[in-house]
């Protein structure tokens, strides 16, 4: 079987004037193509290049430079643009790489011909010597990062032969589908794009257009503007796309409304994730050819897809052709014959069949359809088996939305937590809810929704660099996850269609005021104290104002008590509870500045900040002069707020200052402390049925977000000082 390059070859030469490569700023025939791999490849023998990476935007410069390296035999490592520094570093220590290739001129770089830069690189990703380096298969051609579950990248070795293998058994599944142009709206360092928007097209005779990723709405690994990524489709009128289920659902949202033109189109893949049925019955209706495939990076990426003269609904398609799959008795996935060579770094030998960690099925007519991975299983109380990335497939698609996570291990039902920011109502999203488990068997209905109104974040390690969800951090911080969201209890039961269901009040007053709760969580100083920019000013300023509320909280509790009227008896009650947990905390904070050397008996006797001051004089006046029931809008906003900042900043702030634990005894206990209190606030609230009552805390709770937060924004910090603003004043 001749290799790619001799491939491309022929190519140039059976068409040398038919366009191969298209960009925004240029065009390169067949031939001319060929004439600049040929030189780019002259310039990394010269310069003794052994391994490259290849990095930076979609264009021209890029496809270039990847088929010079396989061209000249140089290990050739794509650079995804959505990592962070750190997985950079980590990639180019690890795969020990000469320098990066580039389309963009940079400090130091030198120029390869052809739009290709070489640079060298900085000091931090000084390679060890060549003796030291982690050792690579033989035959390594390529080493393709993918960023896993952990976030950690993880280089797989791949061959010429296995590309050209996979790239030939794609052109033959695809016989019949004539593709003139194909245009790349993926990273080019993504291997499926890499392999089946370049390679395949250009070996069907085809024309790769490229274009930055920015020009068509598309930032980091998950960022998205649709009007965008719709005018550049319209605007090239591409024959083939190949997309990710999120960019397939946005698609045929526009094509429905009109907004794509879709004539041109006559392939579109859809992989690296489940795709549900109804999404691709959806495009199809909508004038998108969709068509689901699956594979991995161990298997040199496509593994099976759907054609128009092969395909089976439900499933990912036929396995190709280069390959076999089987799958055993417990349903994993194994994988024979075109498999990676290893993993960079791995000296030990490849089994025969690959495990590819997936659950599936092979129907009699051959074609494969996966359900989840296997160690994501749920397994429910009842013991039925539930793979959650199918319900969060399903989830996705019935509610439009990016970010689902689906728990619930030894439950009864399972259970999610959602990502909803377009501020749909909770009656809009529980008719979607009651929609989808009529559809769904009876053992994988959801009983519980919790919705989330701000996404999860890389930052915080909840999702990987291209958007999956880390599980089990996410696990680890559930219960903290759920305090932040409201929940809605779904009826499972098929006798109840209507599907009613009962949003508690505390989930409610969590809703209603998140956007208030915003104020809190994005003043400066939360930034701040992650940045190391903090000081013992900052953190007596903040003390000096805990103690100045603080001291006021048993004083609110009894004024509270005494003004509540018998039909909240029960609230009476537990005031007591909160009373006898709270008392003499004022008390502990004038410890902790005296541990901070400040002089506690001066802010004993002096003022507070005019935010504070405001605080509890709206309190008091909301218990003597409105509804007493307003004095748990504070309760809201500060346990709550103690138990997302207390503990994590405290630490942070104790390393920073390094100060004695006798100085936190406010911070550590009440992030401990308010864990508990929550719950009981949780079940105290969901016994508040008072229309007038509710309506009292929750407006209680907008205004001392507003306050608390004044005061968070007004600490002062050693770079970003700045006059104290009081907006609600």
């Amino acid at each position: 079987m001749a290799a790619l390059p001799e491939l491309l070859k022929r190519q140039a030469l059976a068409h040398p004037s038919r366009i191969a490569l298209s960009g925004p700023e240029a065009e390169f025939s067949y031939q001319q193509m060929m004439q600049a791999v040929e030189a780019v490849a002259e310039q990394l023998n010269v310069r003794g290049i052994k391994r490259a990476g290849v990095c930076g935007d979609n264009t021209i410069a890029w496809v270039l430079a990847d088929l010079a390296c396989l061209l000249a035999g140089v290990v050739c490592v794509p650079v995804p643009v959505f990592f962070s520094e750190s997985q950079t570093a980590h990639l180019i220590e690890r795969a020990g790489l000469d320098g990066l290739l580039c389309s963009e001129e940079a400090n130091g770089s030198e120029p390869l011909g052809q739009g290709v830069w070489l640079r060298p690189l900085p000091a931090f990703a000084a390679v060890p010597p060549r003796a030291h380096l982690p050792p690579i298969p033989k035959d390594t051609a390529k080493i393709t990062f993918t960023s896993g579950s952990t976030g950690t990248p993880k280089g797989v070795c791949l061959s010429v032969t296995q590309m050209t293998a996979t790239t030939l058994a794609l052109k033959e599944r695809l016989l019949g589908v004539e593709l003139q142009t194909h245009l790349c709206i993926l990273p080019l360092a993504t291997l499926l794009e890499n392999i089946a928007g370049v390679y395949l097209p250009l070996l069907m005779g085809a024309t790769v257009m490229v274009a930055p990723l920015a020009q068509l709405g598309m930032t980091g690994s998950s960022g998205l503007n649709l009007s965008q990524l719709v005018a550049g489709i319209n605007q090239h009128q591409p024959q083939s796309l190949i997309s990710v289920p999120e960019l397939a659902m946005a698609l045929v949202n526009a094509a429905e409304q009109g907004q794509l033109n879709s004539r041109s189109l006559r392939f579109m893949a859809v992989g690296g994730g489940r795709v549900s049925a109804e999404l691709l019955a959806r495009g199809r209706a909508a004038g998108l050819p969709l068509y689901e495939g699956y594979g991995l990076s161990e298997c040199c990426s496509v593994v099976a897809l759907n054609v128009p003269a092969a395909e089976c609904v439900g499933s990912v398609g036929k396995p190709l052709s280069h390959i076999e799959i089987k799958v055993d008795s417990d349903g994993h996935i194994l994988v024979r014959g075109n498999t990676h060579l290893g993993y960079l770094g791995d000296e030990s030998g490849q089994d025969e069949w690959l495990e590819t960690g997936d659950l599936g099925v092979l129907n009699p007519s051959g074609f494969l359809s996966v359900n989840g991975r296997s160690k994501n299983l749920l397994i429910t109380s009842f013991g039925r088996n539930i793979s959650p990335e199918w319900l969060e497939s399903e989830l996705v698609q019935s509610l439009g939305i990016r970010q689902v996570v689906v728990f619930g291990d030894g439950e009864p039902q399972p259970m999610a937590l959602i990502t909803v920011t377009d501020g749909r109502s909770a009656d809009d999203l529980a008719g979607a809810l009651r929609q989808l488990n009529q559809r769904l068997p009876d053992y994988a209905r959801l009983a519980t929704v919790y919705i989330r109104r701000q996404p999860l974040s890389q930052s915080e390690g909840y999702i990987t660099a291209n958007g999956r969800p880390v599980r089990l951090h996410i696990q680890t911080h559930l219960p903290t996850l759920l305090a932040q969201a409201f929940s809605l209890s779904i009826s499972t039961s098929l006798a109840n269609q209507s599907g009613e269901f009962h949003m508690a009040f505390f989930d409610r007053l969590q809703q209603e005021t998140a956007q208030a709760r915003a104020h809190v969580s994005g003043a400066p100083v939360v930034k701040a104290i992650g940045e190391g920019c903090f000081s013992l000013e900052s953190y007596t300023w903040f003390l000096t104002q805990a103690f100045h509320h603080v001291k006021h909280t048993v004083p609110l509790m009894m004024a509270c008590g005494a003004k509540l009227p018998s039909r909240m008896e029960f609230v009476r009650k537990a005031l007591v509870e909160y009373i006898d947990e709270e008392y003499g905390h004022d008390e502990w904070i004038l410890n902790d500045l005296d541990a901070c050397s400040a002089d506690k008996e001066a802010i004993r006797t002096g003022k507070p900040d005019v935010s504070i001051e405001l605080m509890v004089a709206y309190l008091y006046d909301q218990i003597n002069r409105g509804n007493p029931a307003a004095f748990f809008g504070m309760v809201q906003v500060l346990e709550g707020t103690s138990i997302e900042l207390a503990t994590p900043l405290a630490e942070q702030i104790q390393k920073l200052l390094g100060l004695p634990n006798q100085a936190f005894s406010y911070l550590y206990s009440h992030g401990a402390l308010d864990q508990d209190h929550f719950e009981f606030f949780r079940n105290l609230m969901d016994g508040i049925t008072d229309p007038t009552d509710q309506q009292a805390i929750i407006d209680s709770a907008r205004v001392v977000y507003r306050l608390y937060g004044d005061m968070l924004h007004s600490i002062p910090l050693p770079a970003m000082r700045k006059e104290k603003q009081h907006e609600a004043a």
